[in-house]
C-alpha cells in the first residue's frame, strides 16, 4: 500500500496542482445488492485503503434503496459510488453537474456489458416468460438497470402487454433489492424475479459475477434450484462516479486507487467488483446515453 500511496502521490503532483480546497473526511456510498451489513464487509478493505490514501475518515454509507446513493451525491453527502447506469441516468437527469463517471468494471472477457436475467425455482413450474401469464413477478428497485429499467422496457416487447399488475402477470411486485428478489424466489414468496449477472461462466456457479454470484458465496441459494426464464439484451456496466466538486488531487487519487484495486488487493477487488473480473477500466459520459434516454422517456 505505502509504495501504491507513493506512486499516486507522484502522479497527482504531475498532473494535479495543489488544490486550495481540503476534506475532512471521504464517504463512499453502496447501492443495494445484497443486506447493507454484507455490503458494509464487501467494501471495509477498500475504505481502509481510502483512508490510509487520503489521510481523512473515510465512512461507507448503505442506504436501505437506491435512491439513498443518489440524493446523497446530489446533496453532497457521498462523495463516491458505483452506481448502475439507470442509477447515473438519474443523477444526470437530476444534476448533470453534480458527478464526474470515471471508471467501468471490466468482465474478465474484456467487455463491461452485463446482463438482468429473469429466473424461477426449477419446481415452480416456469421455463420462460409465457408460464408466467397472471403470476407473481418481483422486481428489485425503480433506479436499478438490471432490476427494473431494462426489464421494464424489453419484457413488454416480448409479452405484447404492459408491466401494470394484472394486465399480463397478475402482480407486479418490488422487492427492495436484488438480494431480497433472490431470496424471494427461493423460497417461494414470487414466482419469478430478476437480477443482474455479468453472464459468463457457468449458471451453477452464479455466473462469474453479480448478484447470484453473491448470493451462491453467501449460502442463500443453490442454483441448482433455479432456472433462467429470461435474459436482456447486454446491459453497460454502470459506472464509479465521484463528486465533482472534490478536490483535483483528491480526485486523482481516487481513480488511481479504484483502477490498481485487482492488482494491489485481489480479495478485495473480489469483494468490491462483487465476484471475478478483470478490475476498472476508464470511462466517460458519452457510453451511458443511450440509457439516459431510455431512463428519460420512462419518466415522461
Amino acid at each position: 500500500m505505502k509504495q501504491l500511496v507513493a506512486a499516486i502521490l507522484a502522479t497527482t503532483a504531475l498532473v494535479a496542482p495543489a488544490s486550495a480546497q481540503e476534506i475532512s473526511e471521504f464517504r463512499i456510498g453502496i447501492l443495494g445488492g445484497e443486506n447493507a451489513q454484507d455490503r458494509m464487509n464487501s467494501n471495509e478493505c477498500l475504505r481502509e485503503k481510502t483512508e490510509e490514501l487520503l489521510g481523512v475518515e473515510t465512512k461507507l454509507f448503505a442506504p436501505a434503496d437506491y435512491n439513498g446513493v443518489i440524493q446523497g451525491l446530489l446533496g453532497g453527502t457521498i462523495d463516491m459510488a458505483w452506481l448502475g447506469a439507470s442509477a447515473y441516468a438519474k443523477v444526470y437527469l437530476s444534476d448533470a453537474e453534480a458527478v464526474e463517471p470515471i471508471l467501468v468494471k471490466v468482465n474478465n472477457d474484456g467487455g463491461y456489458g452485463y446482463y438482468s436475467v429473469g429466473f424461477a425455482r426449477k419446481d415452480a413450474g416456469v421455463a420462460s416468460l409465457d408460464d408466467m401469464k397472471g403470476k407473481v413477478f418481483g422486481f428489485g428497485d425503480p433506479n436499478s438497470t438490471s432490476g427494473f429499467l431494462i426489464p421494464s422496457i424489453e419484457i413488454p416487447q416480448a409479452t405484447g402487454a404492459t408491466m401494470t399488475s394484472g394486465d399480463y402477470f397478475g402482480e407486479v411486485k418490488f422487492t427492495g433489492g436484488h438480494e431480497q428478489t433472490i431470496v424471494a424466489v427461493n423460497n417461494g414468496d414470487v414466482d419469478a424475479g430478476v437480477t443482474w449477472a455479468d453472464g459468463l461462466g457457468e449458471w451453477e456457479d452464479g455466473y462469474n459475477s453479480g448478484a447470484l454470484r453473491k448470493a451462491v458465496d453467501a449460502g442463500l441459494v443453490d442454483m441448482n434450484d433455479l432456472v433462467e426464464i429470461w435474459k436482456s439484451k447486454p446491459i453497460p456496466e454502470g459506472p464509479v462516479v465521484l463528486r465533482s466538486e472534490l478536490p483535483s488531487d483528491v480526485k486523482v487519487k481516487m481513480t488511481a486507487l479504484m483502477a490498481s484495486l485487482k492488482s494491489l488487493d485481489e480479495d478485495c477487488a473480489y469483494g468490491v467488483l462483487q465476484g471475478e473480473a478483470k478490475g476498472f477500466m476508464p470511462i466517460t459520459h458519452d457510453a451511458y446515453t443511450a440509457i439516459i434516454e431510455a431512463r428519460k422517456l420512462k419518466s415522461n
